[in-house]
């Protein structure tokens, strides 16, 4: 049997297919290897995998966010070597497969390999060309990698700090993130596939030699609780300049063509821009003068 590429979809009535004079509508293909296909026909993009009942069974190649689930088949949707009123009406179903040289019209059937024993399934017909492609017939089975999920631009989310961009040496320095749930959109063999993202962990850098991961992202505290222990708050045991850091991991779900969501597989590591903070060291001294009495006494100004 040749390898064909290549396909026009066409609607064929449904009288055609159950036309007497029709030697084979749905036929068995004869067996192929990878060999034949290659030498007669040139490219290929559904490579032979096995023969399954004398059935040459082709898989298509591996296209990212596309779960293989299914194997494929075709045979020529009519065939005949007499000269009978049978070649006339195969003439004239191949006819419509006029777009390229030596078009031919086939039924393509697959078959479901997550179950055993599963049955073919019919698909539609489709014209095929000697050395053209074929695109996969019948719908598919979405699945986003995790590949794509990493290959998403997502933004980690921005650092902040308090008290600010100085901070006390033995003081708690409450360090938090302002993370935001996002979308986006791709496109799979033509399925629009929506994605959302959510954070899942972060993971602190101090800038000091020390880490922390938590479930959470932390928060601001108003002024009048600065120095309270948080838990995403950090205490600096020497003073200096340091880059605080934070990857923040995202899981995402996805939906094809406003259906329901489903989870991705796997994660997405983001990081975000370092904060740099300066930690100073404080003094405490005491004086005996009233500053009321004497405003310009020691430790008054």
């Amino acid at each position: 049997m040749a390898d064909f590429g290549s396909r026009d979809s066409v609607k064929t009535p449904r009288a055609l297919l159950t036309l007497g004079v029709v030697t084979s509508l749905v036929g068995t293909p004869a067996p192929a290897n990878a060999d034949d296909v290659d030498s007669e026909w040139g490219d290929r993009s559904a490579q032979v995998h096995a023969e399954t009942s004398g059935r040459a069974v082709f898989k298509f190649p591996k296209v990212e966010g596309v779960k293989e689930v299914f194997v494929y088949s075709y045979a020529p949707a009519c065939a005949s070597e007499t000269d009978s009123p049978v070649v006339s009406t195969c003439a004239a179903l191949n006819s419509r497969c006029s777009a390229e040289p030596g078009g031919q019209m086939v039924v393509w059937e697959r078959q479901d390999t997550r179950k055993k024993g599963a049955p073919w399934e019919r698909l539609e017909q489709a014209c095929l060309y000697p050395g053209k492609p074929p695109e996969r017939p019948g719908d598919v089975v979405i699945a986003v990698t995790e590949k794509q999920l990493r290959e998403l631009p997502i933004k980690g989310p921005k650092l902040g700090s308090q008290p600010g961009r100085h901070t006390l040496k033995g003081a708690e320095t409450n360090i938090y993130a302002e993370p935001s749930d996002q979308s986006f959109s791709i496109t799979i063999v033509g399925k629009k596939v929506a994605i959302r993202v959510t954070p899942s962990e972060y993971r602190w850098s101090y800038g000091d030699g020390t880490s922390l991961v938590t479930a959470v992202p932390g928060g601001p505290l108003p002024e009048s609780r600065w120095g309270e222990k948080t838990v995403t708050s950090h205490v600096y045991a020497a003073t200096g300049d340091v880059n605080v850091g934070l990857t923040t991991v995202f899981t995402g779900e996805f939906s094809v063509d406003g259906g329901p969501y489903q989870a991705i597989a796997g994660n997405a590591p983001v990081p975000s821009m370092p904060k740099a903070l300066s930690v100073w060291r404080s003094e405490v001294k005491l004086y005996a003068d009233d500053c009321t009495a004497n405003p310009a006494g020691q430790g008054c100004s």
